[in-house]
């Protein structure tokens, strides 16, 4: 990055801080496209913890993700806090950016000075989150957002890196779609600080939250936070169970040291993503052609291959 850009970086960083919109979606396009000198970008935010309370909206397809993270936006509104929204979606195969529209699904908010919208690529990543998200929450939370909503790509099973970057991930369920069935297969429940059965006026209701009481009743929660299922009709606006759910998960991440570990593992994993990032950069780099023409062939096994890439010096930091 040369000297004018860094100090464009800065002006953005410096804009973004006092809240203006075009300087986040901006820095958030650079982390999303990972233009060279984002690691000063991302030093110019600073490395202050940001307050912004990050909740994880996850679920299978057809729960109802978007209506609620959108009535969860109009809720925080109504208390005057300042919201972001990251939507990640699927890729586009043609021009790798979000499928959907940044405003298609929340167009009431559109208007808001108090909200930032964002859709962004999952590109192929696992995990129901693009691979940029903590970085994008970072920059959101230094813009002096409140709030920080993270709905997920709605892929189903592969949903459960989401609770990575959140302060509190709600798992979204609805009756007559198998979910609880599913999510049990998947792990999903264990990754859930807060189950939602949504669309409740719906028949089957009231069984689907016995069913996830009853597998919730087979576990324990590691850290002492006793989960809640909670009910919600988002399409008509009637999520009190839940907000009143998320306003007690963060009073109890208030108390003891809940926070900072939560604050910890998620830059744990913030650490792990951006190293691994650039660790597959420099494999593909050094990684020479005839090397796997020689495992293909079975002139060479692959471990010793591997050892081979690795002692590379184009692998070297």
């Amino acid at each position: 990055m040369s000297s004018a850009d860094l100090t464009d970086a800065r002006s953005l960083v410096d804009r973004a801080r006092q809240g203006e919109p075009r300087a986040v979606a901006r820095l958030i396009s650079w982390v999303e496209d990972g233009s060279p000198g984002l690691a000063e970008v991302m030093a110019a935010l600073g490395a202050a913890p940001g307050t912004a309370y990050v909740i994880g909206v996850t679920g299978a397809p057809g729960v109802g993700k978007s209506t609620t993270t959108s009535a969860l936006v109009g809720a925080y509104r109504a208390r005057g806090k300042r919201v972001g929204v990251i939507a990640v979606d699927p890729t586009s195969p043609f021009s790798g950016g979000a499928l959907l529209g940044d405003r298609i699904r929340m167009q009431q908010h559109s208007t808001d000075a108090g909200v930032f919208i964002r859709s962004m690529a999952s590109r192929g990543h696992l995990g129901g989150i693009a691979a940029s998200t903590p970085q994008a929450i970072r920059i959101l939370e230094a813009a002096g957002f409140d709030v920080v909503l993270v709905e997920t790509v709605g892929v189903g099973q592969s949903e459960v890196e989401v609770a990575g970057t959140a302060d509190a991930t709600v798992v979204l369920l609805a009756p007559g779609m198998g979910d609880g069935i599913q999510a049990a297969k998947a792990g999903i429940l264990e990754v859930g600080d807060i189950l939602c059965v949504n669309k409740a006026d719906r028949d089957g209701a009231d069984a689907t939250v016995r069913e996830v009481r009853h597998m919730l009743s087979l576990g324990s929660s590691p850290d002492g936070w006793q989960v809640p299922v909670v009910t919600s009709v988002a399409a008509r606006g009637e999520i009190d169970d839940l907000v009143a759910a998320l306003d007690a998960r963060q009073a109890w991440l208030g108390e003891d040291d809940h926070l900072r570990q939560r604050r910890r593992l998620r830059a744990e994993a913030e650490i792990v993503a951006l190293a691994t990032g650039r660790v597959r950069q420099r494999l593909a780099q050094a990684l020479p052609p005839e090397l796997a023409d020689d495992v293909a062939s079975g002139r060479i096994d692959p471990y010793s291959a591997a050892d081979r890439l690795l002692a590379d010096d184009r692998m070297a930091p």
